[in-house]
């Protein structure tokens, strides 16, 4: 019989997870795993936590039995992962789970943009029936430029295909059978900012993928063109987005996420009971110069938040205990 613990839980996923592990001896708490509570399970073989449960040295020294730790995120910057290795303790996470459901609202923000559903729908609740002003625009034909060419940014080029759109993309790292196979080319970023009529980010934060979007290369966009970020906010400076909407070189943005939001390692923290505590995301958006503006549509950072997606981490955080239990481990960090 293995033993199992899980942290960081909700009531859904408890009962979720007891029709997966029969016989198994499990423990949940909804709570992070910590020095006040590690002691009740000290002797257990698997651990899965979440971005809040640092798995730091005196942690693992309380957790004697430990031989698994999965955690149900894709960062893993929580667990000491030089301490497990010297223990032999197996360290897995959660690879992927919103590829499909990013690049959906992705385009949930492009439909609403180019169809102007926001004015429509609100000028009929008001008895208001007139077309003037709601006059919108094919998406069949147009070019969408997609910076980041990852599992989301994939999933884009796949539905911007169903659309009949012809497909830029950029990214430092190319897949050119999956170019092949699509039908779409890599370019440099300012021919893609120049070309394209729909611009939307896919690439992950960091020190290089900082202000991809900025007050310089603003003016290398075609006029016209509309701005979709589900990505991070860091990756368009905003003042570039405030001064394009401005001078009219772009005609529209669709933003999920924000530079000034608190920082966000995992989407699934904003669903944490721990993340109002440190973060009071809606005083950032209700604060928000851009939130007043009729050609900017703003989602609070709600692209990954689908029943599917959120199974997802469940089902592939169980997939990593069966996997480890039949000794057959899957989506390893550290072994």
């Amino acid at each position: 019989m293995v033993k199992i613990a899980f942290f960081e839980i909700e009531d859904w996923e408890i009962d979720y997870i007891k029709q997966k592990f029969p016989g198994d001896s499990m423990k949940f708490f909804k709570e992070p795993l910590t020095m006040q509570n590690v002691d009740q399970v000290a002797d257990f073989d698997a651990i899965a936590v979440f971005i809040y449960s640092f798995i730091s040295f005196e942690i693992l020294d309380k957790l004697r039995n430990v031989k698994l730790i999965t955690t149900m995120s894709t960062g893993f910057d929580h667990i000491n992962l030089e301490e497990c290795k010297k223990r032999n303790i197996i360290v897995c996470n959660v690879p992927t789970y919103g590829e499909n459901t990013v690049a959906e609202h992705a385009f949930a923000l492009i439909l609403a943009i180019s169809r102007k559903l926001v004015p429509s729908i609100e000028r009929t609740r008001r008895g208001n029936f007139e077309l003037e002003g709601l006059r919108g625009f094919d998406l069949k034909e147009k070019t969408i430029g997609v910076i980041g060419c990852g599992n989301i940014g994939k999933n884009v080029i796949r539905m911007a295909k169903g659309f009949q759109m012809n497909v830029l993309v950029f990214d430092v790292k190319k897949d050119e059978q999956f170019a092949k196979d699509m039908g779409f080319s890599y370019v440099e970023m300012n021919y893609l900012l120049s070309k394209s009529d729909i611009i939307t980010l896919h690439a992950p934060y960091n020190k290089y993928t900082h202000h991809m979007i900025n007050k310089d290369n603003i003016k290398q966009i075609k006029k016209g063109a509309v701005l979709i970020n589900t990505a991070r906010g860091g990756l368009v400076e905003t003042d570039a987005i405030i001064e394009a909407l401005g001078q009219k070189i772009l005609s529209a943005a669709g933003l999920d996420v924000l530079e000034d939001e608190c920082f966000i390692k995992e989407e699934k923290q904003l669903l944490s009971k721990q993340f109002p505590g440190t973060c009071d995301l809606k005083t950032v958006l209700q604060e928000h110069i851009l939130l007043d503006q009729e050609n900017v549509l703003i989602t609070p950072h709600n692209a990954f938040n689908s029943n599917e997606a959120l199974l997802r981490i469940i089902d592939t955080t169980i997939e990593n205990i069966q996997g480890f239990i039949a000794n057959k481990v899957i989506n390893i960090i550290s072994k």
